[in-house]
């Protein structure tokens, strides 16, 4: 019928090695940029939940100035970002495409679908190990103040593996996993659904392609709103931290970990570091959505 617009045919995107260097390329260029020092912020406000985000750039400044900000970045940082990335463009481009080709699934509930599956394959796949280190390089340093020697990275990384086989390199990894599927779920599905109103205010229909700008600006919006799940971000950080606490329970879990930062710090501790991690939030998804899609 004439005026009916006709919905745009989901074309399947090839799975082409070219595509997985792109991923990995676009996670080393996020982390490396912004990403690595809001990183350290939103983790150092985390462990220290006395600390405001003033206080933690204080903190990080003080324990080696710029290079302070990049604490983690070598090796695990680039470890994790080199894979994760090229995990995350695969599963959830393959995600989303069966979600709406084949269930029939809105932009929203695709982009839903394919983010949440692309943060569980990133979560289990690479970043367990990855994450616990860039952690223990982070928080080691509140030992380092009581006076006890702090052994170096691949010291620690022996050491932890030594006393705890694979699942003390991998400490955390369900909350990690929790956190990237309500992370990538959100981002790209807050994301799909941003364009919507996009495309309205720009008098484009569904079968033209959003510019870069506005692209950029719904994994923006997307991005930012995904950071609604900072206290699992604030658990994770807490099971993996290497913080010395008498009060601290053993054998954490996710759990007990949460129980523990309300009952030291109230419903405030489980949301503190969230302004860098919405900042966090926007570098990553205006990287690996706008860019990548």
């Amino acid at each position: 019928m004439a005026g009916v617009e006709t919905p745009p045919k989901l074309e399947k995107k090839p799975v082409k090695f070219s595509n997985l260097l792109l991923g990995a390329g676009l996670n080393m260029f996020e982390v490396t940029t912004l990403g690595q020092p809001l990183e350290v912020a939103k983790t150092t406000m985390a462990a220290n939940r006395g600390d405001g985000f003033a206080g933690a750039i204080g903190r990080i400044w003080g324990r080696g100035g710029v290079l302070g900000f990049y604490q983690g970045l070598i090796p695990w940082a680039w470890i994790e970002a080199s894979t994760k990335g090229a995990v995350l463009l695969f599963v959830a481009s393959e995600a989303e495409f069966h979600a709406r080709a084949t269930l029939g699934f809105s932009p929203f509930l695709g982009g839903i679908t394919g983010g949440m599956v692309g943060g569980l394959a990133q979560a289990y796949a690479t970043m367990g190990f990855c994450t616990c280190m860039k952690t223990v390089e982070i928080t080691k340093h509140k030992a380092a103040a009581s006076g006890a020697k702090v052994p170096g990275t691949m010291a620690t990384f022996m050491d932890i593996y030594r006393r705890e086989g694979i699942a003390g390199i991998n400490k955390g990894v369900n909350a990690v996993a929790v956190r990237q599927v309500t992370n990538w779920g959100s981002r790209f599905g807050l994301s799909r659904m941003v364009e919507g109103p996009i495309r309205t205010f720009s008098g484009k229909s569904s079968n033209e392609k959003l510019s870069v700008g506005e692209k950029i600006l719904a994994s923006a919006v997307g991005g930012g709103l995904s950071a609604w799940n900072q206290p699992i971000e604030v658990v994770r950080v807490e099971m993996q931290s290497k913080t010395e606490d008498p009060n601290r329970p053993k054998n954490m879990t996710v759990g007990k970990a949460f129980r523990y930062i309300y009952q030291s710090n109230g419903l405030q501790g489980l949301y503190r570091g969230v302004t860098p991690r919405i900042c966090l939030g926007v570098w990553q998804t205006i990287c690996m959505v706008a860019l990548g899609d």
